[in-house]
Parts: C-alpha cells; sequence; structure tokens
C-alpha cells in the first residue's frame, strides 16, 4: 500500500495558556534531537474529541485542571515525513487529523508532573507563539501556524 493511500490517525491537540497567554510546551522524550510541541495524543475507539483531550493531558502532564476555551472549527492534517511513515503507529497511518482546543491551565505550575505512567516529555516551560514555531518539528509547523491563527486572540506572541 502507497503511503498515500493510509488513512490519517485520529488525534486531540490542546494549546494550554496560562493566564499570561503563554503556551505550554515539551520537549519529547523520544527524538535524539531538540523536538518541542504542545501536548497531542490519539483518541480511543468511541471516545469523543474533549474527552480524549481531557484523558491526553492527565496522561502527559499530570493534570487536568483546565477551562475549554475554545474548539478548532476543522479537523487538521499533516502527514508524517516519508521517513517516519512505516515507522510510527506500527506503519498503520500516514499521519494524522487532529482536532484542537485552547485551554486555560487553571492550577499552579507545581501541580504539573510529566513523569507519568508513560512520559512523553522530558522538560517544559511556557512560550510564546513565535517562539514556539521557531522549536517545534518543521513538519509540524504547518497545523501549529493554522491552531494559532483560529486562537490568535487568547495566545501572547
Amino acid at each position: 500500500m502507497s503511503p498515500l493511500e493510509l488513512p490519517y490517525r485520529p488525534c486531540v491537540g490542546m494549546m494550554m495558556l496560562n493566564n499570561e497567554g503563554k503556551i505550554f510546551v515539551g520537549r519529547r522524550v523520544d527524538q535524539p534531537v531538540e523536538a518541542w510541541q504542545m501536548p497531542q495524543g490519539g483518541i480511543d475507539d468511541h471516545e469523543d474529541p474533549q474527552t480524549a483531550a481531557l484523558r491526553e493531558l492527565m496522561e502527559e502532564i499530570g493534570t487536568r485542571n483546565v477551562k475549554i476555551l475554545r474548539e478548532h472549527g476543522e479537523w487538521l492534517t499533516y502527514d508524517l515525513p516519508k521517513e517516519l511513515i512505516g515507522l510510527k503507529w506500527q506503519g498503520r497511518y500516514r499521519g494524522q487529523a487532529q482536532k484542537w482546543f485552547a485551554m486555560r491551565f487553571l492550577g499552579l505550575d507545581s501541580e504539573i508532573d510529566l513523569k507519568t505512567s508513560h512520559p512523553e516529555f522530558t522538560e517544559w516551560r511556557w512560550v510564546g507563539s513565535v517562539e514556539l514555531l521557531a522549536i517545534i518539528v518543521p513538519f509540524k509547523r504547518p497545523i501549529y501556524k493554522k491552531v494559532f491563527e483560529d486562537f490568535r486572540d487568547l495566545i501572547d506572541v
């Protein structure tokens, strides 16, 4: 099967903001180079995207102390780079179809705990959108630009 015939993996993405409009970003644990991203993860069978988003936050950063501010109006898709197709997700997907949520973090930074049962990130910080676009892996940059455009009134550049 050609990579272009593979489906997209259903996924959620969470743009979690602090009170200053800065965005939560984590450094991926499974990358040999610095790879930062916002939390994201797959949608389980028979799970709605909002439930998946809150579950993924708990699994990745140890909290779901957030208020959902907005859901992106579209499913945004990206293709994996050719060298990763067949390696990620047991080769079943060409990329991801993501439903994005903007969320306000309601807790204290001390509530964020990366030492979960399946760690995704080695470190984290709050950043502006311009900085995040500079440190995100290049193949995800177009998705992030779309997310920032739709949620621009919520974020600090």
